[in-house]
C-alpha cells in the first residue's frame, strides 16, 4: 500500500469568526491547518501529503511545496476539491481524506483506518450516537428518533484511490461526505473506531476546546545551554550571528560565537541529543574557523525532522563589554532567520556580573540560553 493523505482546506466556513477561514487561524503555537498536516507528516505509513486550497489562498502554496507537500486548487463544491486532490496524487494506491479543521486527529484513529483498508476498499472512523435524538420546530421538541445503529462520521476517511476517483467521476449532485460518494458506487465502507477528541472546529468555542485537547497530548520540551569563551587577539567578536567591532576577539575552534553555541546546545538539550561537540567534534579540522550558524541550523533541522516546532528561544549574554544593547535587535533577527521562527519568539538580552568573576574582570563572555520545542 502506498498511502497518501489529502487535506481538504478550500472551505470558506466563517461560523468560527475571525478575519480568515478557520483553517488559517492560530491555535496555540501554530495555525489550525499546520496542526492537521503535522499529524500526517508524523505518521510513518503516510508517504505523501496533498492539500487542496481555495484559489484565494494560493499565496500559501509555496510554503507547503517547500515542505514537499503537493498543492491543488479547490473547486466550487467540496466534491470538486476532492476530485482535484485525487488527481494530484496519481502514484498513491490509497488515500486518507481529512478535514483541515480537524487538528486533533490522533495516530490511533489514523492507524485504525489504515488497518481496515487492508481488507476493504473504504474505511472511516465513527462514533456511536449515545445521546437521545429529537426532532424540533420553532425551538420545541416535536418528536424523537431511534439512535440504534447511528454513528457520527469523522475523518480521515480512507479509500482505494482509483476506486474513489472512479466513483467521483460518475457521481452527480452534492454529497454529505466522501463515504456517500463511495457507497453510491457500491463500495463497502468499514466503520473504524472514532475519537471524541477528533473534533471539527466549527464555531468560535471550538478553538478553546481544540487547544485544550492538543495541549493535553503535546510533547513539550525545554532545553538549557551554557557556554564560555575567553577573549584573545582580534578586532571583533561574533555574537548571535552579528559581527561587533571590539579591541579583542573570542577564542574558539570555530568562530567562537558564544551566543549561537549556547542556543544550539539548548536545542540539542531539549532533544536529549548531546551538545555541539557530539555533532561537530573540535578534533575535526573541518570545523576550525567555521561559521557557528552551521551548528545552529543543524540543531533546528534536527528538531523539525523529529516533528518538533521550535516555539521560543531566550538567550542571555553575560559580559562587561562589548555593549550588547545596540546590537540586540540585529541579533534577534539573525537567530530567528537561522532557526526559521518569527523574531518575536526570539529574546536576546545581556547582563553583567557586577565586575565579579572572569566576566567582571573582562576575561571573556559567558552565555546561557533556553529553547522550547513542541510536538503535537
Amino acid at each position: 500500500m502506498h498511502i497518501c493523505a489529502l487535506i481538504v482546506a478550500a472551505g470558506r466556513g466563517m461560523r468560527a469568526g475571525g478575519p480568515r477561514p478557520k483553517q488559517w487561524q492560530r491555535l496555540g503555537s501554530q495555525r489550525v491547518i499546520d496542526h492537521t498536516i503535522s499529524a500526517f507528516e508524523a505518521h510513518s505509513d503516510v508517504h505523501k501529503i496533498a492539500v487542496v486550497l481555495h484559489s484565494d489562498d494560493m499565496h500559501e502554496a509555496a510554503a507547503f511545496e517547500a515542505r514537499g507537500i503537493t498543492v491543488a486548487v479547490g473547486g466550487a463544491e467540496r466534491s470538486d476539491s476532492v476530485r482535484a486532490g485525487l488527481t494530484a496524487l496519481p502514484d498513491c494506491t490509497h488515500v486518507l481524506i481529512h478535514d483541515a479543521a480537524r487538528p486533533c486527529v490522533s495516530p490511533t484513529v489514523i492507524d485504525g483506518v489504515i488497518a481496515a483498508l487492508k481488507t476493504h476498499d473504504a474505511a472511516a472512523p465513527g462514533l456511536p450516537v449515545t445521546d437521545a435524538l429529537w426532532t424540533g420546530a420553532q425551538a420545541e421538541v416535536t418528536g424523537t428518533k431511534d439512535r440504534t445503529g447511528l454513528y457520527a462520521a469523522q475523518t480521515p476517511q480512507g479509500f482505494s484511490r482509483d476506486a474513489l476517483l472512479a466513483a467521483y467521476n460518475t457521481y452527480s449532485g452534492v454529497a454529505a461526505d466522501d463515504v456517500a460518494v463511495a457507497r453510491s458506487a457500491g463500495l463497502k465502507v468499514a466503520i473504524t473506531t472514532g475519537d471524541p477528541d477528533n473534533i471539527k472546529i466549527t464555531t468560535r468555542g471550538d478553538f478553546a476546546r481544540a487547544k485544550a485537547i492538543l495541549e493535553k497530548t503535546m510533547d513539550i520540551r525545554t532545553g538549557n545551554g551554557f557556554d564560555v569563551h575567553a577573549f584573545g587577539a582580534g578586532d571583533h567578536v561574533m555574537l548571535c550571528g552579528v559581527k561587533i567591532p571590539h579591541e579583542q576577539g573570542l577564542v574558539g575552534h570555530s568562530d567562537a560565537d558564544v551566543g549561537l553555541h549556547t542556543v544550539t546546545d539548548a536545542i540539542y538539550g531539549a532533544l536529549a541529543a548531546g551538545d555541539i561537540g557530539t555533532h561537530f567534534p573540535p578534533s575535526d579540522p573541518q570545523w576550525k574557523g567555521a561559521d557557528s550558524h552551521i551548528f545552529l541550523r543543524h540543531a533546528a533541522k534536527m528538531a523539525r525532522d523529529q516533528g518538533f516546532t521550535l516555539t521560543h528561544v531566550d538567550c542571555t549574554l553575560i559580559c562587561e563589554h562589548p555593549k550588547v544593547g545596540p546590537h540586540a535587535a540585529a541579533m534577534r533577527e539573525a537567530v530567528a532567520e537561522m532557526i526559521g521562527i518569527e523574531v518575536d519568539r526570539v529574546s536576546v538580552k545581556a547582563t553583567t556580573s557586577e565586575r565579579l568573576g572572569f566576566t567582571g574582570r573582562g576575561e571573556g563572555i559567558a552565555c546561557m540560553a533556553t529553547a522550547t520545542l513542541v510536538k503535537s
